[in-house]
């Protein structure tokens, strides 16, 4: 049975901490999109960590960890954050790597860097990464799988072809030095030997265990309005957030994927720029921000604080529809205890007509947030552990949220930790 965790709104929903509790029940866990550029964050017996390209699953000894294919794999990091559990007494987790994986290059950071600093106040607000130029290399088919490590004459002949390229870009576009292909070819070599160990025709692997009966979790990055198609296009990703992507991503047929588990946040936050209609500022947008999260709501991968914002049903439903959810995981809620009431944006007003529906970028920029509001329950619900014991006012919150979006609520976290959770 497959199984995938993804987010509905922009990213920061608590995605990690819903993968590592699932992870208990799962036997293989897979990261299927994106790379090093979004933080996960965790905390569990062994304490608080980030993670960025290891699957939320990694502090089980009964788990195998998986990057798919469809990941944009940076090996050095990988190694590091490898080496950075067992540095803090996690048990070496077991981990397979994609042969079809392709490898985050040097040269995609610098390109991210240079494209950012030559964009100046029209930047993406990007982490600087690699992402975007890694997925454009991939798809411009000039990208470095895993397996062409293995074959050093090729390898060598087709670094020296892709430098020709990128050494025209960074000499006359970005006026940057040039890379030295033997250098790289090096450098290639060095990857190569870290990674050699882990390995595997994943797709293979992962198709012989559901033959056997295994359980097999996707953990998606980010969440469905940062997707390239579905989201606020162009203030997007470069790789696909939907569940669906899990298919390929992961390389299993659709068809597997029996749950889509969608992280839903008890009110909204953003990291980098893009259309966020129900946005707050200033000390209301502060003090949510200081209550939030485990010790405030700043990016796991770069530490900027996030933009806040209320609840939105117009952008949640939409998040929920496109991933296919069939449960609602609620996060966060224990931060919204200091509240007297809470706003919830439930249409938007674009050229003086009101819509639920969620419209294309460019509508976006001109949508107000049409608000509800709903009474506070003012006391702390952490340590709660069963839905009957949660105050009135919260439980109506709740159930507003799931009649707004449309789906089931199945879990609701309320607090930081594995434990804090009350099933529905």
């Amino acid at each position: 049975m497959v199984r995938a965790i993804v987010g509905a709104n922009w990213g920061d929903e608590g995605k990690g901490k819903i993968t590592d509790m699932l992870g208990e029940t799962s036997d293989i866990i897979v990261r299927f999109q994106g790379g090093s550029n979004a933080g996960h964050t965790i905390i569990n017996k062994y304490g608080k960590f980030a993670l960025h390209l290891l699957p939320s699953g990694v502090f089980y000894d009964h788990t195998t960890s998986i990057i798919g294919n469809g990941v944009a794999l940076n090996i050095p990091y990988l190694c590091k954050e490898i080496q950075s559990l067992v540095d803090r007494g996690v048990p070496k987790p077991k981990i397979l790597v994609s042969d079809r994986a392709q490898i985050m290059m040097p040269y995609h950071i610098l390109f991210d860097e240079y494209e950012e600093e030559r964009l100046g106040k029209k930047s993406f607000g990007s982490t600087k990464s690699g992402i975007a130029p890694f997925y454009s290399d991939k798809y411009a088919k000039i990208g470095f799988q895993v397996s062409e490590l293995f074959d050093e004459e090729l390898l060598k002949e087709k670094v020296e072809r892709v430098l020709e390229q990128k050494n025209i870009l960074l000499e006359h576009m970005y006026h940057k030095p040039a890379i030295d292909p033997a250098e790289l070819y090096k450098t290639l070599l060095e990857y190569r030997d870290m990674v050699a160990p882990y390995v595997a025709d994943t797709a293979l692997f992962i198709h012989e265990a559901l033959k056997e009966g295994k359980t097999v979790l996707l953990e998606g990055q980010l969440g469905t309005l940062k997707d390239p198609d579905f989201g606020i296009y162009p203030m997007v990703t470069s790789s696909s957030t939907l569940a669906a992507y899990g298919a390929i991503g992961a390389g299993i047929p659709p068809y597997e994927i029996k749950d889509i588990i969608c992280v839903v946040k008890a009110y909204s936050s953003a990291v980098g720029a893009g259309e966020f209609v129900s946005e707050i500022f200033g000390d209301e947008a502060d003090e949510l921000r200081r209550r939030g999260g485990d010790g405030g709501e700043f990016g796991a991968t770069t530490g900027r604080p996030r933009r806040m914002g209320w609840f939105d049903a117009v952008a949640s439903r939409y998040g929920c529809r496109m991933q296919g959810a069939t449960e609602v995981a609620l996060t966060v809620l224990d931060v919204l205890g200091y509240l007297d009431e809470l706003p919830v944006c439930v249409g938007y007003e674009i050229d003086g007509k009101v819509t639920k529906d969620f419209p294309v970028t460019a509508q976006l920029a001109k949508a107000k947030p049409v608000y509800e509001k709903l009474p506070g329950w003012k006391c702390d619900i952490r340590g709660i552990r069963t839905y009957e014991e949660l105050p009135e006012n919260c439980r109506k919150y709740i159930e507003f949220i799931e009649k707004e979006i449309g789906v089931r609520i199945s879990m609701v976290s309320n607090g930081p930790k594995r434990e804090d959770i009350i099933y529905r």
